[in-house]
């Protein structure tokens, strides 16, 4: 494994709406900061609330094999809300991918293991797009509180009168309609 060096400082403004791949391989680019939920509209829909932000860092580079990547990671908690219990809780994401930029489908299989492919249509990408699909992509089907589950009553445990037979019932209205 090699170690990367920077030959830019991170840049921790807000995210340009497109980034030009090549460029930003070629600088070998660094973009770092935070995201905040409410600026990812795809993602909103899933979270109980849109408090909170996800902090990344991307790195764009060109690996020994000629293959252009980023390095992302995103880190964050999410807000959820639990299936079993409906309580709100934050569901602690740490997300790190290496995505192989490819411009046609057709290449992905030439991506070596360890790389996502990541469609790059006409030279750009949305970052903020790409990291909103990351999020989404680590939020579950079906969301639950990390921690023992709720201990269930099973039915037999639980006492239940005994059953009553219709024929007592009819048995004790004739003894009351004797003494009458």
């Amino acid at each position: 494994m090699r170690c990367a060096t920077y030959h830019r400082a991170p840049m921790s403004a807000a995210l340009p709406d497109r980034v030009d791949v090549a460029r930003q391989v070629q600088a070998r680019r660094i973009y770092a900061g935070s995201l905040s939920f409410t600026a990812m509209p795809r993602l909103r829909g899933l979270l109980a609330t849109t408090a909170g932000e996800a902090r990344y860092h991307a790195q764009f580079d060109r690996d020994e094999l000629g293959i252009d990547f980023i390095a992302l990671r995103v880190e964050g908690a999410l807000p959820l809300q639990c299936q079993r219990t409906l309580e709100v809780f934050a569901l602690p994401v740490r997300i790190d991918e290496r995505l192989g930029l490819i411009a046609d489908e057709r290449d992905e299989a030439a991506l070596p293991a360890g790389y996502e492919p990541l469609l790059v249509e006409h030279g750009a990408i949305d970052l903020a797009a790409v990291i909103e699909d990351e999020l989404i992509l680590a939020v579950p089907v079906v969301p639950t509180r990390p921690g023992p589950a709720l201990d269930w009553v099973d039915d037999a445990a639980v006492e239940a009168p005994p059953p009553t037979s219709p024929f007592a019932v009819l048995a004790a209205m004739k003894k009351q309609g004797d003494r009458r």
